[in-house]
């Protein structure tokens, strides 16, 4: 949820934007597939997180009725989850354990300069 209401600040989305916006946010560790895209945004819609807005419809193709995409964007009450959730996110991150744990460990920084220094 974080990862999606976190794309949606940055516009409104549909759900294939928003499925490749969560891979890029996270750096490639988050990949949603669609029925837990579609039901993680249902969810997020009955909690007034997002809400759908009308989107221009897809082009009809000979194996599909004219459909719209969905699209959604993020309400009030979204942008305050998302932004109470990175502040919640940020402190964690800001812990010395937390830092200890995103420090090099002394045995990988020694093999990486070993490695850098043999031809």
């Amino acid at each position: 949820m974080f990862a999606l209401l976190l794309a949606l600040t940055e516009s409104e989305r549909h759900g294939y934007g928003l499925m490749s916006d969560a891979q890029r946010l996270s750096g490639g560790a988050l990949t949603l597939g669609p029925g837990t895209l579609y039901r993680t945004l249902q969810r997020m819609r009955v909690e007034g997180l997002i809400e759908e807005v009308d989107a221009d419809p897809l082009p009809p193709r000979a194996d599909r009725r004219a459909e719209r995409r969905r699209s959604y964007r993020i309400t009030d009450a979204g942008h305050v989850t998302v932004r109470d959730e990175a502040h919640r996110l940020a402190a964690l991150l800001d812990s010395d354990t937390a830092r200890a744990l995103l420090e090099p460990d002394p045995a990988e920084r020694d093999r990486s300069r070993r490695l850098r220094r043999e031809p």
